[in-house]
């Protein structure tokens, strides 16, 4: 395994359209493993591959769903890689939250997502599967499966708080 470079705000690889997977083989489990390593290192939930520039329609999140909270020293993350994933369902029910994006470091921009998602995915080895989420998981899946399709926080965002704000002196 690898850590690849992350793709940065300006790069026009971030708003175009990613193409499907057709070759479930060795190149793609690389890929895959990479992008693992890589979301780990940046400390993130989610992945998708063109912010590693592959053009293709593929993404890990961490599945958060089952971690311990204190989270023990020795824990192993655990990720779900989703490959060619269609959009099943998105629940009427919305909320905002703030996001923040590998690719737009510093930028946390209140987006409007569905509380729930269903989504039909294929497995590294070509296998088909569904998978219901609510929460931070289901947020991750809707951000990075607008990455797939050339959306971003940028886009979808309706304002911005930035993480450089310089300190005015006031101690909390």
């Amino acid at each position: 395994m690898a850590l690849r470079t992350i793709v940065q705000d300006g790069d026009p690889i971030l708003k175009k359209v990613c193409r499907p997977v057709t070759k479930f083989d060795d190149r793609l489990a690389v890929l895959l493993d990479d992008m693992k390593e890589t979301l780990s290192d940046a400390q993130g939930l989610g992945l998708a591959g063109p912010q590693v520039g592959m053009m293709r329609r593929v993404f890990v999140c961490l599945d958060e769903r089952d971690m311990p909270d204190p989270i023990p020293a020795d824990y192993e993350e655990k990720f779900i890689e989703f490959v060619n994933p269609e959009i099943e369902y998105l629940s009427p029910e919305t909320n905002e939250m703030y996001e923040g994006c590998l690719s737009f470091p510093g930028h946390n921009g209140a987006v409007t997502r569905s509380d729930k998602v269903k989504v039909k995915a294929q497995d590294r080895s070509g296998n088909w599967f569904e998978l219901e989420a609510e929460g931070m998981l289901a947020r991750c899946i809707q951000h990075e499966n607008d990455h797939l399709n050339g959306v971003t926080i940028m886009d979808r965002a309706t304002h911005f708080y930035e993480d450089d704000y310089p300190n005015d002196g006031d101690e909390d």
